[in-house]
């Protein structure tokens, strides 16, 4: 099972409105295979034109439900952490389930001064294949002039049985008592008409 994910992907959802989007490290693809009873989770990394790399830059993938501990790879220069908040660039807000694994990858090696180059394939194993929507932020430098450059896209993550925290994550149903947007569409239309019918109603 494989799902490309366009660049374009990285522009900001709408309720982000106020923060980058593009530049930064960029997901162009996320492969799920299985492997030994789980399922491995590759994402291949691209580092766009007008962006650099050098050590201490970094890109956190939000979410990653049913994470198997010990499981991750990266290429040379690549390391690993795991956390249940962030870390995050400033100034940007994504949604992270305080429930579910981060995973971050932090670069140690050599500075790349021009982008548009593929990074490789980073995985880890996750008891889970099934997909959902989350959150992928970075941290690197502008070519133009050496200054940080922060950004978020979306990515696929995996979550578990129902699709909810502790579950799950990675956008699932809404919490109990939460409308969905289309029943809160409906009630909108439906309010008027029920006043319309008991106007109706008196003048008979």
């Amino acid at each position: 099972m494989k799902r490309i994910l366009g660049i374009a992907a990285g522009l900001m959802l709408a309720a982000f409105g106020g923060q980058r989007a593009a530049a930064g490290l960029l997901p162009i693809s996320v492969a799920v295979t299985p492997e030994v009873g789980n399922f491995r989770w590759t994402y291949a990394i691209v580092l766009p034109t007008d962006m650099k790399l050098q050590s201490g830059n970094f890109f956190t993938v939000y979410d990653f439900n049913g994470y198997v501990p010990g499981s991750a790879e990266a290429p040379t220069g690549w390391a690993l952490s795991v956390s249940k908040n962030g870390p995050t660039p400033d100034r940007l807000n994504p949604q992270d389930d305080p429930l579910l694994d981060n995973l971050t990858w932090k670069y140690s090696g050599p500075t790349i001064e021009s982008g548009q180059i593929g990074l490789g394939n980073f995985w880890a194993l996750s008891k889970f294949s099934t997909e959902g929507n989350s959150f992928l932020t970075a941290g690197t430098l502008r070519t133009s002039d050496g200054k940080s450059d922060n950004n978020i896209t979306s990515t696929v993550v995996p979550i578990g049985p129902g699709g909810t925290p502790g579950g799950g994550g990675g956008g699932g149903t809404p919490p109990p008592g939460v409308p969905e947007p289309t029943t809160l569409v409906l009630a909108g239309l439906g309010l008027p008409l029920v006043g319309l019918a008991r106007r109706l109603r008196r003048r008979a």
